[in-house]
């Protein structure tokens, strides 16, 4: 693979593009952004449907509430608050430490700034993902070990 520098007058670079596209094919990446500046180029591929579950308040256990297709995500605001905690990038999703360990956070904990909530494997390297304030843990919308793709919603506090 080439190293195309991003082009500074922002016209399209097809060598970048295709580079791009055989590093997406040579990995199990499912996206690459680039920017420099004011100029962003991203590459995508369309990743198959993944099953996600909702975590959902309850008096009970927290357990998941309903499994949720990629094609019926929900719609409302409610369902998916527009605040949730987003993932800053592609990897897989852990929910506690390590195999077997007690979550980091379940629904109904309360959370300070900067608590780890969950982290995020991304090539081999593990990837705090912190809390943004101080709160309540509302709802988790993803699975331990789950696959997740940059700026899907992980997990609401509120």
């Amino acid at each position: 693979m080439t190293k195309t520098p991003l082009n500074k007058k922002h016209i399209l670079d097809k060598a970048l593009v295709k580079d791009l596209a055989e590093l997406l094919n040579e990995t199990s990446l499912t996206e690459i952004e680039l920017s420099d500046g004011a100029f962003k180029i991203r590459v995508a591929r369309q990743a198959g449907p993944a099953a996600h579950m909702v975590y959902a308040p309850s008096a009970g256990d927290g357990a998941p509430v309903a499994p949720v297709g990629a094609s019926s995500a929900p719609s409302s605001s409610a369902a998916l608050p527009q605040d949730a905690v987003k993932s800053p990038m592609v990897g897989n999703v852990y929910l506690a430490p390590r195999p077997g360990a007690d979550p980091f956070v379940k629904v109904g904990d309360a959370v300070e700034k900067g608590q780890t909530l969950l982290i995020i494997e991304a090539m081999k390297v593990m990837n705090p993902i912190p809390s943004p304030a101080r709160g309540v843990v509302k709802a988790i919308f993803v699975q331990d070990s789950q696959p997740v793709e940059y700026n899907e919603p992980l997990i609401h506090v509120a």
